[in-house]
């Protein structure tokens, strides 16, 4: 029996020529063909008045664009935070340092008292007219405050019997002798000391020198 012309064997007739996914296509397309109107259109670039393969390179030129500007941009964040990294450690570092070294001026002034201490006790030893308890008060003085001088991170510096050193000696004469080879120090004048690992006061010291005649 033939059929009518509305009737059909249970499947939908297709337009001729057209697939069933032909809408999602279209709405990919119109989509893509969007994102590339905003990407030139931020460009400068007229899309309709590019052909396809001049708007594929577009693209391409576009996207490399943006690579090397986000490459470059990683790399200044990086660069900002290596620095802002240093800046932090020295500031952590002078921070340490000024604590460490900040009392330098006081102890430097307490230094002359703590000399006038040891020379009254050099006197007073062996004098007759100083009695016990007051030359062993001046010894009390003199360790409790080469005590506190210590704590704070005080240090006499070493000079007899070592090669002369400009960075902590500083040469009062020289004394010719045969004993001691030259350039070494004989003896210290005015002691020096050292706050942690900085001079705060050099050594006045007496250098040997060879003998002229010997």
């Amino acid at each position: 029996m033939a059929k009518g012309p509305s009737e059909s064997d249970g499947h939908p007739e297709e337009p001729d020529g057209q697939p069933e996914n032909q809408p999602e296509n279209q709405a990919e397309s119109q989509g893509l063909e969007k994102e590339l109107e905003e990407l030139l259109a931020q460009a400068g670039v007229d899309l309709d008045s590019l052909p396809l393969e001049d708007q594929v390179n577009a693209l391409k030129s576009r996207l490399e664009l943006a690579q090397k500007e986000a490459a470059e941009n990683l790399d200044t964040a990086q660069r900002a935070q290596a620095e802002m990294v240093n800046f932090k450690r020295r500031t952590d570092e002078d921070r340490i340092a000024n604590a460490k070294y900040a009392n330098s001026r006081l102890i430097a002034n307490v230094l002359p008292v703590l000399e006038e201490l040891e020379l009254a006790i050099s006197h007073s030893e062996g004098a007759a007219d100083v009695k016990d308890s007051l030359l062993e008060g001046i010894k009390l003085i003199q360790r409790k405050l080469t005590t506190v001088l210590e704590s704070e991170g005080v240090a006499a510096i070493e000079a007899v019997g070592l090669m002369f050193n400009p960075l902590e000696h500083e040469a009062l004469g020289t004394e010719e002798t045969i004993e001691v080879e030259s350039g070494y120090v004989t003896q210290i004048i005015r002691p020096g000391f050292r706050l942690h690992d900085r001079v705060i006061r050099p050594a006045q010291v007496m250098v040997a020198m060879a003998p002229k005649d010997p």
